[in-house]
């Protein structure tokens, strides 16, 4: 193998293009299971604790998962890349993807307090329930860092050219540093929902997720392909900003009105946060004095009853589909392949019309 990280990948053969979705993502969670098992095997020298320490940070990270952030970045290398092109030299970059995720999963379940994620307890729960909660605060704030460095430490054995890597690395970068930005945003926001906004939960929408879920992974696969491609970085930009804020209004339906054996999630968890989403912003927009005065005080049952009356998840709805058709026609015209441009329609819908 040309990278010793795909040593043991669980695909026959590396995939070349065109992939499919199945394939492509096989390639990545295969990459993934050989980096994370030479990762625990170095723990395992220093002490055992950590080895087990390390296995939860993998089991974490392989445990599903839509892993929409490297269908993107490939897609949108895709986009512009040779159709001979090998890929394998690529799947380190898409890996460190889903480890940054896993970062930002953990991390965000600590602070909303969430109980599971995919169907599973959360990385707090499962080190609370072995040492207690002080213990399992830290031990999660703990697997979030080491999975950040672990990305770190995968992106760079990425098979290209310094000079492509140095634009790769900064991409990545920026994408980080948004979604932080976005994160502390999404908790200022539940500090002072009174203070907050439609706007200003559309604009934690678009660092939190919008950035790092489809406009920077889409980004950075063009990076990938090395060269100037503007016409495409603007089509890019506006397919993965619309879609990406399209994402998470789903995400805010699904958070109200999910069913959690579907989301692996508990039911109206951010209605129990207190978090002001764009549904919640806009339920109070249309509610009546009554309604407005009943959502302060009502439980979260009585509070989803509510922002259903108010007619606020129809809009959201609305606004999903906009985005959705305003992200497609960013696309029609642009210089990219005809496959990556069909891919980049389906993957439009199939990430916001979506029951988890």
């Amino acid at each position: 193998m040309a990278n010793h990280t795909l040593e043991g990948n669980r695909l026959e053969a590396i995939p070349r293009q065109p992939v499919s979705h199945r394939a492509l993502i096989g390639a990545v969670e295969g990459t993934l299971a050989d980096f994370l098992a030479c990762q625990i095997a170095s723990l395992d020298t220093v002490d055992t604790a950590l080895g087990g320490f390390a296995r939860t940070a993998r089991d974490l990270v392989m445990a599903g998962g839509k892993r929409v952030r490297p269908a993107f970045a490939y897609w949108g290398w895709r986009g512009v890349a040779d159709s001979t092109e090998p890929i394998e030299g690529l799947l380190p970059a898409l890996g460190a993807l889903e480890l940054m995720h896993t970062f930002a999963l953990v991390h965000d379940d600590l602070m909303d307090r969430s109980a599971t994620r995919r169907g599973r307890p959360t990385a707090h729960r499962i080190f609370a329930a072995q040492h207690g909660e002080q213990f399992g605060d830290s031990a999660a704030i703990l697997v979030g860092d080491l999975c950040l460095v672990w990305a770190d430490q995968l992106l760079a054995r990425t098979i290209l050219p310094p000079s492509v890597l140095l634009e790769v690395r900064a991409r990545y970068d920026r994408m980080r540093i948004e979604a932080v930005a976005g994160q502390y945003l999404d908790v200022l926001g539940e500090t002072t929902p009174s203070a907050w906004s439609v706007e200003r939960a559309l604009l934690v929408a678009r660092h939190k997720t919008a950035s790092y879920t489809v406009q920077w992974p889409l980004g950075f696969g063009l990076a990938l392909a090395g060269g100037t491609h503007p016409d495409l970085e603007e089509a890019y930009r506006i397919y993965g900003l619309a879609v990406g804020e399209a994402f998470q209004l789903r995400d805010d339906l699904l958070g109200v009105y999910g069913d959690p054996a579907v989301t692996g999630k508990p039911a109206s968890d951010d209605l129990r946060t207190g978090k002001p989403t764009t549904l919640l912003m806009l339920a109070r927009q249309m509610a009546s004095p009554a309604q407005l005065d009943e959502l302060a005080s009502a439980g979260v049952t009585r509070q989803a009853e509510i922002i259903a009356a108010t007619g606020a998840p129809a809009r959201v709805e609305e606004m999903i589909r906009s985005r959705v058709e305003e992200g497609v026609a960013a696309l029609a015209d642009a210089p990219i392949h005809p496959d990556a441009r069909a891919t980049l329609i389906e993957l439009a819908s199939a990430t916001t019309y979506r029951p988890a």
